[in-house]
């Protein structure tokens, strides 16, 4: 008598043929080894009739869904299914996942996955960056006061909603909305005579008149360290040693004064170009020799303060990355429109 066994020993059968073209599922639909085990179902004992059933059923629908497919390559866009979901071991696995062999990995993703790579060699966390925030998080805890001019050069997207306060929410005009959430829940460490060190990635939003080399969104990886005794030779070394690794050449670096309000002193932090020898003025990459890449600095002081940390005791720097401004440098890229624009010719090039 046929069991459950040997319904699964079935569907492996129809699945290595279908694979191989050797026959398509409508003709397995008909296949006589198919239709002896529907057969089957009125013979067997009654306690296991329904499973044996219910298998049976499992086995049809899988037939059924493949022969729906024009290709064992298509896409089947009548069934709607979240690509983001786990698969449930208890069911099958769906047979419309578009194929993966002709996808790539964004470029930008690319750059942002082997920064990370990077910085967790270091000894770096990563905490994924927010796409709704609060002013408090925008502005209050990072030594924006109320009225401060500062404030309106982000010139930021509000939203409809407010906040338990009444203030309109925000979509983060950078990364650093996240550092009071991170220097508050890492606290602990500092207590147990360690240090917080995080990256984190994620997508920002600002007001930008879109050119070649402006978007309103972009991608940025925030970096944050505080412990003892942290200074702004710490900083340099930390940054030049990863930008050195992520070009995979020793970068001579320079900085120079700069404002933020949430650090300082604070830097615009500058690499040695990756693609010349520094002596050329017609490199098409920098002109000049270096090429400025991100802001930095010490940690303010009230910042600290604001997440309930001694800055008599601690110190810590902090930095913020342009991922599209770095991609576009790695790979030549001459217009941010690009990583946006859906263009299969522009992304294959990263496959």
């Amino acid at each position: 008598m046929p069991t459950i066994n040997d319904i699964l020993d079935l569907r492996r059968q129809f699945e290595a043929e279908i694979k191989e073209n050797s026959k398509t599922a409508y003709e397995l639909l008909k296949d006589k080894r198919f239709k002896d085990l529907v057969l089957a179902i009125k013979h067997q004992d009654p306690k296991s009739r329904q499973a044996f059933g219910q298998a049976i059923n499992e086995l049809k629908q899988f037939l059924t869904q493949h022969k729906k497919l024009k290709s064992k390559d298509s896409f089947n866009i009548d069934e709607n299914f979240d690509v983001t979901a786990p698969l449930n071991i208890n069911q099958s696995r769906p047979l419309n996942l578009p194929n993966l062999i002709n996808g790539s990995v964004h470029p930008i993703m690319k750059a942002q996955n082997d920064l990370v790579e990077v910085f967790v060699k270091m000894g770096f966390d990563v905490i994924e960056s927010r796409q709704l925030d609060s002013q408090f998080y925008m502005f209050d805890s990072l030594n924006f006061p109320k009225q401060h001019p500062a404030r309106e050069e982000f010139d930021n997207f509000l939203l409809k909603q407010t906040d338990a306060s009444g203030q309109p929410l925000l979509a983060p005009a950078h990364t650093s909305t996240m550092q009071n959430r991170v220097l508050k829940a890492q606290k602990y460490l500092l207590d147990e005579d360690q240090v917080i060190a995080c990256v984190i990635p994620g997508r920002v939003f600002r007001n930008e008149d879109v050119d070649a080399s402006h978007d309103h969104m972009f991608y940025q990886l925030e970096g944050i360290y505080v412990g003892k005794k942290v200074s702004v030779a710490n900083l340099i070394a930390t940054l030049k040693q990863a930008m050195s690794s992520y070009f995979q050449q020793d970068l001579k670096i320079k900085i120079q004064p700069f404002y933020f309000p949430f650090t300082e002193p604070s830097f615009e932090f500058a690499i040695s170009c990756p693609f010349c020898d520094q002596t050329k003025t017609d490199c098409r990459i920098c002109g000049e020799g270096y090429i400025e890449l991100l802001g930095c600095g010490l940690i303010h002081p009230n910042v600290l303060k604001q997440a309930d940390i001694d800055s008599q005791i601690y110190t810590g720097f902090a930095w913020g990355l342009g991922l599209n401004r770095l991609t576009m440098l790695k790979y030549g890229i001459e217009d941010i429109r690009h990583f946006t624009s859906g263009k299969l010719e522009f992304l294959r090039q990263f496959k």
